[in-house]
């Protein structure tokens, strides 16, 4: 697989990256254990060096899986990893805390769990409006300067937030949430990040799963999927937005592939500093989704797609209204 640069930092990591939160959290009950380590570990063998996990996931078991299965190959693949949430002893979230003494220990604990000597990219989860944005920044400073950080990221940051951080510590990327059903990053986010030379690594490339054509208005969702309180997932929502699915298909047809590879490889012909990080808990798919970091779409397929999505209204939020009050400060 080829390699991408997250902006002007230097950090080098393959075109596609893999998101883990789902293995252990999210979408139901956890994934075996065992099976999640031999997919890791294969996605490794077919060229993926770049990995997301958080202390969120789980919480804390995602970092320890990811980091059992990355042991081997320590050095030569980049986690990503992030802090930002306080949880309780029964492991719920009791909400934001990016306290500078709350960094440090969340960072100590990554490092024991993620089996390394030092966190490739560190992200704030999301922006703690009790914090200074600068007082986060100089704490992942210190923390780089210590050895014990390489990399610091922002979370689904708004442009203000972002700019304050970057003046303090260089912001190698920023994660959000960015797909052909939520493209509320070309607005203000991508050319900002373009501006100051930081890399862009989109979530839910797959708009969680949808844009892959196996979900519609019957789906049964597993009662711990989050997705079951998700405005957008509404079986009446889905079947609205079944026609972004359906363009999708008909270009895949065209051009031998599938509706993730579409959305997948529209994502990465955005932006060269664009790094997706789609997640699976299945063989298939991680294969099908590498597929697509090979596959290359002309600039008449590029403007198909954006005259016909821009004909197409997603039906739904993407958040619940608490949820989305977290993102874009």
């Amino acid at each position: 697989m080829q390699k991408r640069s997250l902006g002007k930092s230097g950090l080098e990591v393959s075109t596609l990256g893999l998101g883990c939160m789902g293995m252990s959290y999210s979408y139901g009950p956890p994934a075996d254990k065992k099976e999640m380590v031999t997919l890791i570990r294969a996605a490794v063998e077919q060229g993926v060096t770049f990995f997301d996990t958080a202390e969120a996931y789980g919480p804390f078991t995602n970092e320890a899986l990811v980091g059992e299965a990355l042991s081997p190959f320590r050095g030569t693949v980049v986690i990503a990893t992030k802090f930002g949430f306080q949880f309780g002893p029964d492991g719920r979230q009791k909400g934001l805390d990016s306290r500078p003494e709350h960094i440090r220990q969340v960072a100590e604990a990554s490092l024991k769990r993620l089996r390394v000597d030092a966190i490739d990219l560190l992200y704030q989860h999301r922006v703690d409006t009790q914090v200074p944005i600068e007082d986060v920044a100089g704490t992942v400073q210190a923390l780089i300067k210590e050895g014990k950080v390489k990399h610091f990221g922002l979370s689904e940051a708004g442009v203000a937030t972002i700019r304050r951080a970057h003046a303090v510590q260089p912001v190698t990327a920023v994660q959000s949430e960015y797909s052909l059903w939520w493209r509320r990053p070309e607005e203000d986010v991508l050319p900002a990040l373009e501006e100051l030379g930081i890399g862009f690594v989109p979530f839910s490339p797959l708009g969680r799963g949808f844009l892959a054509g196996k979900i519609d208005e019957h789906t049964r969702f597993d009662k711990a999927d989050f997705r079951n309180s998700i405005p957008r997932f509404t079986p009446e929502n889905r079947k609205a937005n079944q026609a972004l699915v359906g363009l999708l298909e008909r270009i895949g047809k065209q051009k031998g592939a599938t509706p993730a590879q579409i959305a997948i490889a529209w994502l990465l012909a955005r932006k060269p500093w664009i790094v997706p990080i789609p997640g699976t808990t299945k063989l298939s798919r991680l294969e099908e989704n590498i597929h697509a970091a090979g596959m290359g779409l002309t600039s008449s397929d590029l403007s198909e797609i954006g005259d016909a999505v821009s004909r197409i209204a997603v039906q739904g939020a993407r958040y619940t209204e608490e949820l989305e009050r977290r993102t874009g400060l």
